[in-house]
């Protein structure tokens, strides 16, 4: 807002009878220590006059409406009309549309060529632009919490200690439901990120001269050795119901640290609140057999694990014997005997060798990660018992393609691999904030060129959500996460294909013969049941 010409508005606002000359010759001594902000605002922060009063007075001052964001509810994108860079840069928020009119909100009414540069993209894009004002923390905050995180929250000034920023840091990423924490240092700064539901939010920036007393807080509490500048494992055991995994590695400006957030007594959730698809008699096909392996297979953080947990839970009986070999434990289950192989200091095979003494009858492996585990693995199936691993691999027929790669042979994987289920994980649309309509024609080309790939009738009469954003869900229109999920059944006819040495391309689409789902139907019928969007499952599976 304009307060180059501090004395003339502060005449006015006094005239007005909005604050006191004693008000403005305290705003006045203020800014002396603060010299980057606005009288409007300091009169603001320091809660010398009401806001509304206030912020009116002086946009008639400016000759630009005056308006208070105050905890209203978002219900536009922004990166649907201008990018959060251009925000940011012209501290710009947009607020509502009505009839091809657009209100956004200022807080520095003397850029005009910033102001007009938000005005000509608002225009291309069809919208006429009504500029309001409003006070520079209130666009700084809202900006903040539309990246996802209050930077504010991350406690960081001159009377804040290294200890309580670095713990405000993982306390914040806590309560924001985040799974990692990325601490990045940069040329300037210090980037903190938080990967909330897949995706990485940049929470703040902190001061480089804070970048060595950061990393070493980080490192006392990973127990990591303090001189070392090399890539180091650690674990933060300071948080009750946390156990965090912490990873350096150097780059180029310092070194970066990863905290895996993994909460210890996490509830196990049920198989279908994770978007299993079918039946309780399909789930017991799928999951429940014996002398075989069953394999979970996606990338990185695709939820191999969670759903691990999820049939292990659903197969715990009294009378089975059921034993874990886990590198870390993540969540610790009720009549399970849990192994935690990094406190071993050994490896997954040997544990495995171990575990084959203590009658098992359900083995779970927390990955197949080499020959060997591969091996060992096999030889558990093919003795009497049930194996149950993850692996990382695009899909369920690579799977087979993974474990060839490892040097199993093509009879050990056909005789005890019984069943292989890939996943993804795709983002709910937020219940708080989600807008009903009907599928458009866009939509339903897509969703109908897929079912007529597949062989499979999609209904694209009903409805759809477009993800509209709130404070709920940090403006993303998304929260929280659902599974889509292919499974492939090894029948004698594909076991047959292994047996010959059969491409995964041969083996597919005799699958697909049988009767095979991919990915892409589960995520379908997804869309359809309205748990997610056609737009989040492009960015997923790439459809279009």
């Amino acid at each position: 807002m304009d307060m180059r010409k501090r004395q003339p508005i502060g005449v006015e606002l006094v005239k007005r009878g909005i604050v006191k000359e004693v008000d403005i010759h305290r705003a006045l001594e203020y800014q002396k220590s603060h010299p980057d902000k606005k009288l409007g605002d300091i009169l603001h922060e320091l809660d010398l006059a009401e806001p509304k009063a206030l912020i009116e007075a002086i946009g008639e001052v400016v000759g630009i409406k005056g308006i208070i964001i105050g905890n209203r509810d978002f219900n536009l994108r922004l990166v649907d009309y201008i990018s959060t860079e251009v925000a940011k840069n012209q501290k710009a928020l947009p607020l509502e549309i009505n009839s091809g009119r657009i209100k956004v909100a200022f807080s520095n009414s003397t850029d005009a060529r910033g102001m007009e540069t938000v005005r000509l993209l608002l225009l291309n894009k069809g919208l006429v632009m009504e500029p309001y004002i409003t006070f520079d923390r209130e666009i700084k905050q809202i900006l903040s919490n539309l990246e996802g995180v209050a930077t504010d929250e991350i406690k960081d000034d001159r009377n804040t200690n290294i200890t309580a920023l670095v713990d405000s840091i993982i306390r914040t990423g806590i309560e924001k439901r985040a799974s990692d924490i990325h601490i990045e240092p940069m040329a300037e700064q210090v980037r903190v990120r938080y990967r909330i539901d897949g995706e990485l939010i940049t929470a703040a920036k902190l001061p480089k001269s804070k970048q060595s007393q950061i990393i070493g807080r980080l490192k006392a509490i990973s127990n990591m050795h303090q001189e070392k500048q090399e890539a180091q494992d650690g674990r933060i055991l300071i948080y009750d119901d946390y156990s965090i995994r912490a990873a350096s590695q150097p780059n180029v400006y310092g070194e970066k640290f990863v905290l895996r957030l993994l909460q210890k007594n996490a509830s196990i959730r049920d198989i279908y609140e994770l978007g299993f698809p079918g039946d309780e008699n399909q789930l017991k096909t799928t999951v429940d057999k014996r002398n075989s392996i069953m394999v979970v297979a996606a990338p990185t953080g695709e939820g191999k694990t969670t759903t691990l947990y999820s049939i292990m839970d659903y197969l715990n009986r009294p009378e089975i014997n059921i034993t874990t070999i886990e590198d870390p434990v993540e969540v610790r289950i009720e009549g399970l005997n849990q192994i935690e192989i990094d406190g071993m200091k050994t490896t997954f095979s040997k544990a495995l060798r171990n575990v084959l003494r203590q009658d098992p009858d359900i083995i779970l492996v927390g990955e197949i990660r080499d020959q060997e585990t591969g091996e060992i693995a096999i030889q558990a199936g093919q003795t009497g018992h049930y194996v149950l691993s993850t692996i990382h691999t695009i899909n369920s027929v690579e799977t087979i393609t993974r474990l060839r790669k490892m040097g199993l042979s093509d009879y050990d994987i056909a005789s005890t691999l019984s069943t292989s289920i890939s996943q993804r994980l795709v983002r709910r649309v937020c219940p708080k904030c989600k807008k009903e309509r009907p599928f458009n024609d866009f939509e339903k080309r897509v969703i109908n060129g897929i079912g007529e790939k597949y062989g499979v009738e999609f209904n694209t009469s009903g409805t759809t959500f477009d993800a509209v954003g709130c404070k709920y869900c940090n403006n993303t229109g998304y929260y929280e996460r659902i599974g889509i999920f292919e499974i492939l059944q090894l029948t004698e006819d594909i076991k047959e294909l292994i047996m010959n040495g059969a491409s995964s391309i041969e083996i597919r689409r005799k699958a697909l013969e049988n009767g095979f789902k991919p990915l892409i139907i589960d995520g379908v019928n997804k869309v359809i049941q309205g748990f997610t969007t056609i737009e989040e499952l492009n960015r997923k599976l790439a459809l279009y």
